[in-house]
């Protein structure tokens, strides 16, 4: 796996979070988010919070997010287990994401 394939892996090299078209037709950017607060476990969640950018790639316009993805005892811990994530799940998380929005829009 190259030192990018994975979403901690590509913040790190590029400085800036991964854009992946959706299976919408739209241009999404993937960033981590990590609750400041523990659950009633005493686990912290983190998740990947897809920006949905204008046609024209100067705006955002929306936005979708996963589940908590990943667990950790610690802020820490759970921002490095979500970094792990091959950009190839980030995506398959966003199209499924895409997915549960189009259901939830039928109703």
């Amino acid at each position: 796996m190259t030192e990018d394939a994975t979403l901690g892996g590509y913040l790190d090299l590029h400085d800036r979070p991964p854009a992946f078209r959706g299976a919408d037709g739209k241009a999404y950017s993937a960033a981590i988010y990590v609750d400041d607060d523990p659950d009633e476990h005493g686990r912290y969640g983190a998740a990947v919070l897809f920006v949905r950018w204008s046609d024209a790639g100067d705006r955002p316009v929306g936005h979708l997010e996963t589940p908590y993805l990943v667990f950790g005892e610690s802020l820490e811990e759970a921002d490095a287990g979500i970094r792990q994530l091959s950009l190839h799940e980030v995506k398959a998380h966003l199209d499924r994401a895409i997915a549960a929005e189009k259901e939830r829009s039928v109703w």
